[in-house]
């Protein structure tokens, strides 16, 4: 449905997840007249609801090497990223009996990788608890945290690679995989238990029915279905690294950021929608390779508010905007009418999704359909 440009629908952003609201940015370290640690201890012990019997433990794990004076985390971030993988190994293979070693593992891969989790350390402002010396990582620390707080309200939360240009401090991730690792030797190595202490805050866990694929994996499995080579390289331009993707020695797609692994990653994501623009029957997008995890509609259909934000992004429109156009049905049981507002250079588009129980399902109706209404204008 097409909208005149003289009336113009006022902007109602989407809601963010309903998960812990991002505390403030990393302040800085006490001063060394202080001690922090018994509080952040107190302060981790109740945000996992677990007690330790060995105090030092999680004192350690909350320790970064830039404080040259106490034992830092490295050993137990070691045995972190080791109990955590194995601890969704376990989870994915019993909730998922009909997915094969290869999906298990990407599952896995993408639910213990440094974005992931640093946006798990984000989200409970674990940051601030460590014990550290570093006026260099609480900056880094404090950009990234202003990224994730955008990527939630824009909804690309879930994405396992957060689908923004800054990449996570490694920093962040060691946190959780240490306090993981806290956990699990204080327990005699109970992996049962870690799992039942440490699974609330690794929440929004990626599972099939969420699973976006990384566009690099994307772009290389639907290249290897269409018998297509692919080749991405990389330059710098000052401080600046640039990709650039070619597919059967044709340049696709280009990427640029500070970061190598972001500008390939926007490289790859530039080549699929231009394979898609140019093989809209035959390509396999992004949202039919969700969909191919779990074999349903609702995947592809989760995968279409990304589809549009990047169609918009590489056309230089504004954002999506979505509104909830009617809600109906008692409290306890509530159903939801989205829509979705595209400003082009030429029209004013607006899509009506599907009634749905989740708001989040009614907009990702109202972008699908705004695809389509887009893609046959």
């Amino acid at each position: 449905m097409k909208k005149s440009r003289g009336s113009r629908a006022s902007s109602i952003s989407s809601p963010c997840p309903s998960l812990p609201p991002l505390p403030p940015p990393p302040s800085t370290p006490m001063s060394s007249d202080e001690d922090p640690m018994p509080a952040a201890v107190a302060e981790v012990e109740d945000l996992l609801g677990y007690r330790f019997s060995d105090a030092s433990l999680i004192a350690e794990a909350l320790t970064h090497s830039s404080d040259a004076e106490h034992a830092s985390y490295q050993r137990l971030e070691f045995v972190g990223d080791a109990a955590l993988g194995l601890a969704f190994t376990n989870y994915f293979y019993l909730t998922n009996p009909s997915l094969g070693p290869g999906q298990l593992s990407v599952l896995r891969a993408a639910n213990i990788s440094t974005e992931k989790l640093a946006r798990v350390a984000v989200r409970h402002g674990l940051y601030r608890f460590l014990r550290r010396n570093s006026p260099k990582l609480d900056q880094m620390v404090e950009e990234f945290t202003m990224v994730v707080k955008r990527e939630i309200e824009e909804d690309f939360d879930g994405l396992p690679y957060g689908g923004s240009l800054v990449k996570a401090p490694k920093v962040l991730a060691d946190v959780v995989e240490s306090i993981a690792a806290a956990v699990y030797v204080d327990c005699g190595f109970n992996l049962e238990k870690l799992w039942k202490v440490f699974r609330g805050i690794l929440e929004p866990i990626i599972t099939v029915g969420t699973w976006d694929e990384q566009p690099v994996t994307s772009l290389y499995e639907y290249c290897q279905k269409k018998g297509k080579s692919v080749d991405f390289k990389n330059w710098r331009k000052g401080s600046l690294n640039i990709t650039n993707v070619f597919v059967d020695g044709e340049l696709l797609g280009i990427g640029s950021s500070e970061q190598k692994l972001i500008a390939k990653l926007n490289a790859a994501r530039d080549a699929l929608l231009n394979l898609s623009s140019s093989e809209p029957i035959e390509m396999e997008t992004d949202a039919n390779m969700c969909s191919s995890l779990a074999n349903g509609a609702r995947e592809e259909k989760d995968c279409s508010k990304q589809k549009l934000y990047e169609l918009c992004t590489k056309k230089h429109w504004p954002k999506p905007v979505y509104r909830i156009e009617k809600d109906e049905g008692p409290s306890h049981d509530k159903k939801f009418i989205c829509s979705v507002r595209v400003v082009t250079s030429e029209e004013d588009y607006i899509a009506v999704g599907d009634l749905k129980s989740r708001v989040k399902d009614s907009e990702s109706s109202a972008a699908s359909k705004m695809l389509c209404q887009i893609s046959i204008q």
